[in-house]
């Protein structure tokens, strides 16, 4: 049977994830949810009209969903689901003055998730991140492991953009790892952090890795106020999408995701930015990166951020 994958939300978020989706030319279907009537069948047509250039064979299908559920039937036997549902940032707010009102969105959307496409992996985005994977594992009722949220694949990659640019090599010759929360508490560990192999702290002062650390906890500041009318798709969509590709593919890569914590690194009980492995049902195991005793300590005041604000999520 071929794979299917859902996106909620057909913002500009959702429908470049879906057209990602598509290109990659391995799930059967591709369905794209949102309550703007029309909009997703418009966006659904127009991505498969791209078809026969681009060299894709998957459907891309649209549907309008209502209040009470209404065209949510069009979700069932997804593997994965994707929630892009919520409102983005504008210029001066933080991805915490979203909490309320994406909540309640969040927690329709995920209702009717398990409604409709039980047996599926859902990866959130919505803002702001740790909250909503934590609040959608709690309104699917879903084993933790089905249910993860993307920010650490994006940090990383904002981080790597930056060391490029910075250090003048190809982006292919950079890794970065970003773990703890997508936000203030975000944690970059520049141990794990090299270029053509060697330590980043070898390749750059400190004082400049601490400034190109700065400038991706704020990178999706700096865009929002660049845009001033919307919040970044185009990386993010790119995370998402190869999140979903891991799970649909039972690839077992390692990727940086908001994960159910339960005892790896001394923490427990809490959704956190971690390395995990992916694939069929989500969550194959978090995995433990040697970390320094800085480090550590980050990770563990992220985790008790997150935790303070997980824990209100139940009651929204």
């Amino acid at each position: 049977m071929g794979k299917k994958v859902t996106v909620v939300g057909a913002g500009f978020y959702g429908s470049t994830t879906a057209q990602r989706l598509a290109e990659y030319n391995v799930f059967e279907t591709v369905v794209l949810t949102d309550i703007i009537e029309g909009r997703p069948a418009g966006i659904a047509l127009d991505i498969s009209q791209s078809r026969p250039i681009e060299g894709f064979e998957t459907l891309v299908v649209g549907a309008t969903t209502g209040p009470n559920g209404e065209g949510y039937e069009a979700i069932e036997g997804s593997d994965v689901v994707v929630i892009t549902a919520g409102l983005p940032r504008k210029p001066g707010m933080s991805r915490m003055d979203l909490l309320e009102v994406n909540a309640k969105i969040v927690r329709g959307v995920a209702e009717n998730v398990a409604k409709y496409a039980p047996g599926a992996v859902v990866i959130v985005v919505s803002n702001p991140l740790d909250e909503m994977t934590a609040l959608a594992q709690l309104a699917t009722g879903f084993p933790k492991n089905r249910v993860v949220g993307q920010a650490g694949v994006l940090d990383s990659a904002r981080f790597a953009h930056f060391v490029a640019e910075a250090t003048g090599k190809p982006v292919g010759s950079v890794r970065t790892l970003t773990l703890g929360s997508h936000g203030d508490t975000m944690v970059p560990v520049p141990s794990r952090c090299t270029v053509d192999g060697r330590p980043l702290t070898d390749v750059l002062p400190a004082d400049k890795v601490d400034e190109l650390v700065k400038r991706t906890r704020n990178g999706g500041a700096e865009i929002v106020g660049l845009l001033k009318t919307g919040s970044a798709y185009y990386a993010p969509s790119a995370a998402a999408a190869r999140m979903a590709l891991a799970v649909a593919t039972d690839s077992g890569a390692v990727i940086p995701s908001c994960a159910w914590v339960d005892g790896e690194y001394g923490i427990s009980g809490v959704y956190l930015g971690v390395e995990a492995e992916l694939g069929a049902g989500g969550v194959k195991r978090v995995v433990e990166t040697p970390l320094t005793d800085g480090e550590l300590a980050g990770l563990k005041e992220a985790a008790e951020a997150v935790r303070a604000k997980q824990a209100d999520v139940a009651n929204l």
